[in-house]
């Protein structure tokens, strides 16, 4: 039975994609996602405040999109998470980031329309230490098991997608568990719980939750909450992002956890201003009824 507790002031969500028709992309986009619907859609329904928007697969190493949704929902409360290449130069990296980016993302849990590959992850972590960035994988837990030592080795710091793509019913007994608990342990390594319907074979993601609550038990102060919105991999039924707030809420016992992955920890691997700084709008936040979940 799913619990409902308030998002705390300045929640984040750490992962959601725009889809916007008034940039260029390549392939067919899933119906338009705009900042504009994000806001209204999702944000007003949930209670974050504090956002990361990652450039999607069909928009390639354009991250215009990216740059204008972080502009649109402000760049006070929202980041984003780039595609790139190795060649990227050094005066398009400072625009990057003064937009807002503040990592590269390596899509490569399958080749299909693959914008970059796994030769490209170590150059582009090594172009991006001296910005504070990190790279963002979305891997198989196979593939984290065969570039285990790549991982390792890498300078920058780590952000894995979507519970470390554990499969079911393996989860925490697939070696890849192993291999990011350790990468966690060491420092400089987070783990976005978001995800769960892409692993999980029941409907209420009970099965995922065990491995969830592993991770919160491993490191819970490296720990962000994303939703994935508008969630374009599930074409025939859509999770309700209620369920999926509250599916954290369950995950999580305690609230101190709770306020770490969705606020202190966010704030820190996005660079956002500590909740210390921000008494105005947190008073104003709490006088408002969007903090709770409904």
């Amino acid at each position: 039975m799913s619990r409902t507790r308030p998002m705390p002031a300045l929640a984040c969500d750490a992962h959601m994609h725009v889809y916007d028709a008034g940039f260029a992309h390549a392939g067919t986009l899933a119906g338009a996602a705009t900042a504009h619907d994000y806001q209204h859609h999702f944000q007003k329904r949930v209670g974050t405040r504090r956002t990361v928007v990652v450039t999607p697969r069909p928009y390639g190493v354009d991250n215009a999109v990216t740059l204008d949704a972080i502009r649109k929902l402000g760049l006070a409360h929202t980041r984003g998470v780039a595609v790139l290449h190795p060649d990227v130069s050094d005066a398009e990296l400072a625009r990057l980031h003064a937009g807002g980016i503040r990592g590269v993302r390596f899509t490569l849990y399958t080749a299909a329309r693959a914008a970059v590959g796994f030769d490209m992850v170590e150059p582009l972590a090594q172009r991006i230490q001296a910005l504070g960035w990190h790279v963002q994988l979305h891997w198989t837990a196979d593939q984290i098991v065969a570039h285990a030592s790549l991982l390792r080795r890498l300078p920058s710091r780590i952000v894995f997608d979507h519970l470390g793509r554990l499969p079911m019913p393996q989860g925490t007994a697939h070696p890849a568990f192993a291999i990011v608990r350790g990468l966690l342990e060491r420092g400089r390594t987070w783990m976005k719980l978001s995800g769960p319907y892409l692993d999980s074979r029941v409907a209420d993601y009970a099965d995922v939750a065990t491995v969830a609550r592993a991770w919160i038990a491993a490191a819970p102060e490296r720990l962000v909450w994303g939703s994935d919105w508008p969630h374009v991999t599930e074409t025939h039924d859509k999770p309700d992002d209620i369920r999926l707030a509250e599916a954290l809420s369950d995950w999580v016992e305690d609230d101190a956890t709770y306020q770490k992955v969705l606020v202190t920890t966010p704030a820190e691997l996005y660079g956002f201003e500590p909740l210390h700084n921000n008494h105005k709008e947190t008073k104003m936040m709490h006088s408002s009824h969007l903090g709770g979940l409904r």
